[in-house]
């Protein structure tokens, strides 16, 4: 009975190894399981990674820059990366060295994947209880560079990688892959831009080419990638310094370099020296131009990233000598509260702009250019376009007369009179269209004005190439325009008659250079005929009139009897122009107050120095004829505005209104009407003396005026 109480009170015995074993063999199967489900997510990733072929590699970039027409370097256009890729021999076997060593010892000798060095990873992370060591090959981190938009930390964003990696290899050899790596690592930010690429980084850090770098230059640029901005030399020299040190090291471990070399190599400073070759500029006026014409064509990303290699026309001498001649035949101008002036040349051939010079504005006008960005009252300088207008509509100017008396007061079409002056008030007399454009007669142009229609002067100045807004108004056709025309605009509309009524647009970009080897000429444009050759010559010797007996005579000769022009006053006497041509250069001349309308003087002895100068530097001599071409069929205007009669009573005042032009000019005091005051003496006049300097005023406020007056000339 005790026995088997005791039998009962006996707890069975099991071996200590059931307690382990059950648990261990749960765990086990559950490790199968889920590693078996891992296993096939994993491989079912790594299988859907898209073909290579299907993906276009992140848009790195290429630096895009500025040349000018001699082939030196204007500037580069600035975007958030700065890149230049170098062609395998144009990298240093240094760098290639010192990269292979620090970030992928076993480069050569493994494929796509390093399968020991993943191992060797996963195990010191096992030890450290984290990440501590990464197992990216130098194919991988290409990859990653090129083909993966914001790469996530994932194992799933690795293993789509590694796949891609394999793929690569398979299609490239390690040298080309190494020399892709090399132009497409990031070497850090520096001023808002990042050094993508050996080259961009060896300028940045060095203000050298990559070819140039020597062993610490390049141990330095090696071990960036991995950190650029824990080791950038310019945030933290020390921590960058350590990092070049261990470059070294392991350099000298694998035999890149020996003992000596390393133990020399690692006593050396940084020797950094900061490249601004990114951000110089060396004519920032011309640069902007350039720039926006380009944006204008193929866009802004394509611009900043597209590498391309933009050549502008501007000629080095021309320009020499466009900014010679606003600087030393500008009489009136001087600096911080006086007149400025902007002149503009174009050559009518083709549209290339092949100089752009402007005084220097006031100190709070340093990044504006008047030859190009301002806008300003034409005066009698539009008159040529509506005189070109007449003669396309069959318009005979030497035997279509109309009375010149001043005031003249004149309906407008619609409803409303407008009164027009000359600028000697009260005179006149019967003129032809070609006396009255020699001697810029307002009121005559206001009626032709009419009887064309303003419009139709609008659709003409639109052809020519003028491309501010315009309001087809009676007013614009004697120069009160809304806004003003830049003297590019004008330069541009009278290059049409230059070339024999063919315009092109301008242009400040000569051709553009594609990293594929595209070219894009600019200057083989054919342009757009908008006269015929014989319309365009019967505007040009009309013009031709006013260098040797016009408004311009005395002012404007320049050694050519080949050239026409057009002097052009706005109201006030604020703005003076000089307009004019050879079958060689376009060029207009402004010269005016930046951001008021004060008095600046007439355009023929004001502006025609200056274009006087510049065109006989020039053409050096060389004065071909204008193509006549077949004449026009031209006859004379019957309108209710015109005169049947052909006398002219002009000899009759021309002393009479010299005389007080001449009187009112040295009083600054001149007021309204035409341009016949500039200049009415039978024999031209000698190039007047520069005026004294007159004492600088305060800035006026910088808010330059809109115009739209009427103008004199």
């Amino acid at each position: 009975m005790a026995t088997r109480v005791r039998r009962r009170r006996r707890k069975p015995h099991h071996p200590i190894w059931h307690k382990v074993a059950i648990p261990l063999g749960i765990l086990a199967a559950l490790v199968l399981v889920a590693g078996g489900m891992a296993a096939a997510w994993a491989i079912d990733i790594y299988n859907s990674a898209p073909p290579l072929s299907s993906l276009k590699p992140v848009q790195k970039g290429r630096s895009s820059a500025i040349y000018a027409a001699d082939g030196s370097l204007i500037g580069f256009i600035r975007s958030e990366n700065v890149r230049q890729p170098l062609p395998e021999k144009s990298q240093p076997q240094l760098l290639r060295d010192a990269t292979i060593a620090i970030e992928d010892k076993n480069f050569y000798e493994h494929g796509a994947l390093d399968y020991e060095g993943i191992a060797r990873a996963a195990w010191k992370d096992l030890q450290a209880g984290a990440a501590v060591q990464g197992a990216s090959t130098i194919t991988q981190q290409l990859v990653r560079n090129l083909y993966i938009h914001n790469p996530e930390n994932t194992l799933k964003r690795k293993l789509i990688e590694a796949s891609l990696a394999v793929e690569l290899e398979e299609a490239h050899d390690k040298n080309w892959i190494l020399t892709q790596y090399l132009n497409s690592a990031p070497y850090g930010t520096v001023e808002g831009q990042t050094a993508v690429g050996a080259e961009a980084a060896s300028q940045t850090y060095f203000s050298k080419p990559a070819k140039n770098l020597n062993l610490t230059e390049a141990a330095l640029l090696a071990g960036l990638p991995q950190a650029p901005s824990e080791y950038n030399p310019f945030l933290d020299p020390k921590a960058a310094l350590k990092r070049r040190n261990e470059v070294l090291l392991v350099m000298n471990e694998q035999g890149y370099i020996d003992g000596e070399e390393y133990r020399e190599a690692r006593t050396r400073g940084l020797g950094l020296d900061p490249g601004d070759k990114y951000q110089v500029i060396k004519d920032p006026f011309l640069f902007d131009l350039v720039q926006n014409e380009l944006i204008a064509e193929y866009g802004i990303n394509t611009v900043r990233k597209g590498g391309l290699k933009a050549y502008t026309t501007i000629d080095p001498d021309l320009q020499s000598k466009a900014e010679y001649a606003v600087e030393n035949y500008c009489y009136v101008c001087y600096p911080e509260g006086g007149p400025v002036a902007g002149l503009a040349s174009v050559n009518p051939k083709n549209g290339a702009i092949v100089a752009l010079a402007s005084t220097e504005g006031y100190a709070d006008e340093s990044q504006f250019n008047y030859a190009w960005q301002a806008r300003r009252q034409p005066g009698s300088s539009f008159k040529t376009i509506v005189l070109t207008a007449a003669v396309k509509e069959g318009i005979d100017p030497g035997s279509t007369y109309y009375d010149g008396t001043s005031p003249k007061t004149l309906e407008i079409p619609g409803g409303g009179t407008w009164t027009v002056n000359n600028s000697e008030g009260e005179g006149g007399g019967t003129y032809d269209l070609e006396s009255a454009t020699w001697h810029s007669v307002n009121v005559v142009f206001a009626q032709l004005d009419l009887d064309v229609g303003p419009e139709n002067v609008t659709e003409m100045a639109q052809e020519m190439g003028i491309e501010s807004p315009l309001q087809s108004v009676p007013a614009e056709g004697i120069g009160g325009l809304g806004i003003g025309v830049t003297p590019l605009e004008m330069a541009d509309a009278y290059a049409t008659l230059a070339s024999g009524g063919v315009h092109h647009d301008p242009t400040a970009v000569s051709k553009v250079e594609f990293p594929d080897g595209k070219v894009d000429d600019f200057e083989k444009d054919s342009g757009e005929r908008i006269l015929t050759e014989g319309q365009a010559y019967e505007v040009t010797r009309i013009l031709e009139g006013v260098i040797t007996q016009g408004t311009g005579a005395g002012y404007t000769s320049m050694g050519c009897s080949s050239a026409a022009g057009k002097t052009g006053t706005s109201e006030e006497l604020s703005d003076a122009w000089f307009v004019g041509y050879t079958p060689l250069f376009s060029t207009a001349v402004w010269v005016g107050h930046p951001t008021t309308r004060e008095y600046t003087g007439f355009g023929g002895p004001t502006a025609g120095p200056i274009w006087a100068n510049y065109m006989s530097e020039a053409v050096q001599g060389d004065c071909p004829e204008f193509q006549t071409g077949s004449l026009p069929e031209l006859e004379g205007l019957d309108s209710d505005h015109t005169s049947s009669s052909g006398y002219n009573s002009y000899e009759e005042e021309e002393s009479y209104e010299g005389e007080e032009e001449s009187e009112n000019e040295s009083k600054g005091k001149d007021k309204g009407g035409d341009e016949g005051g500039e200049e009415n003496t039978p024999e031209p006049e000698p190039t007047p003396e520069p005026t004294p300097t007159p004492t600088p005023t305060p800035t006026p406020t910088p808010s330059p005026p809109s115009g739209g007056g009427v103008s004199p000339g």
